[in-house]
């Protein structure tokens, strides 16, 4: 077992935070996150591109490449390989785990389960070391159907991935169903509507993604700021100094 895989554990959740940039990431860090992970919406906000339609590869392998040697253990979201052709997805895989990742989000974008499948399959053969984290949208961007969503999960089990995730099932009996049911590590993604971290444990959940949360947050207290000051209110809140953020860097 690798020492990604050692953090999910029934009980006692990961909590992954989720990165943006080589800043955001060794802050988080810093916190003492042990796993960061990367934010898809905030990779493709920061370029100018759009999320969910395979237009950030490149972006998303410079950051790995960025953040890969970091002190954290560096989950990728990938989205859904950026292709729909396995052995491409199989050879990011390898490109992500020879910069230091050790783990992988990939998703299905409710598209066909066997071409999924096949997918983590290919990434297995290509990097057997990453930890794959194989997400279904039947919950997030679909109707919740839970037969397929089950149907989805045993597929992507069998090809071979690590855990499972399920963004936007928030329903406490229905996590619960799937964590006996499971035997990968289930992963949810943080709602306030739905339960908080310690029921989550209780329900037997291995991981907690903050997904786009912290990169929305961010994004909205600068608005905040900014509309107060232009108000003549003076902002509040907690805010790094310069040196500070200039010592993440390095230099």
């Amino acid at each position: 077992m690798t020492a990604f895989a050692a953090l999910h554990r029934p009980g006692e959740p990961l909590l992954l935070p989720c990165a943006w940039d080589h800043a955001s990431a060794l802050a988080l860090a810093g916190l003492g996150f042990r796993a960061v992970g990367t934010t898809s919406l905030g990779v493709a906000a920061a370029a100018g591109l759009p999320d969910g339609a395979a237009a950030t590869r490149d972006e998303t392998l410079r950051l790995a490449l960025t953040l890969g040697s970091g002190p954290f253990l560096l989950s990728v979201d990938v989205e859904s390989g950026f292709s729909d052709d396995p052995a491409e997805v199989g050879e990011l895989a390898r490109h992500l785990a020879a910069v230091g990742a050790v783990g992988i989000n990939l998703e299905d974008a409710l598209g066909p389960a066997d071409r999924h499948a096949a997918k983590i399959a290919a990434v297995r053969r290509a990097a057997p070391g990453l930890f794959v984290n194989a997400r279904t949208d039947t919950y997030w961007s679909g109707d919740g159907d839970w037969s397929d969503t089950l149907r989805r999960l045993d597929a992507y089990r069998e090809a071979g991935a690590d855990g499972v995730f399920v963004p936007g099932l928030t329903d406490p009996a229905r996590i619960a169903s799937l964590t006996a049911r499971l035997d990968v590590p289930l992963n949810v993604l943080h709602s306030p509507a739905g339960p908080a971290l310690p029921h989550l444990a209780d329900l037997g959940v291995s991981r907690v993604s903050l997904g786009s949360l912290l990169y929305r947050r961010a994004l909205g207290a600068a608005l905040e700021t900014a509309a107060g000051i232009r108000a003549g209110r003076d902002p509040g809140g907690p805010a790094p100094t310069y040196d500070e953020v200039s010592s993440l860097t390095g230099y």
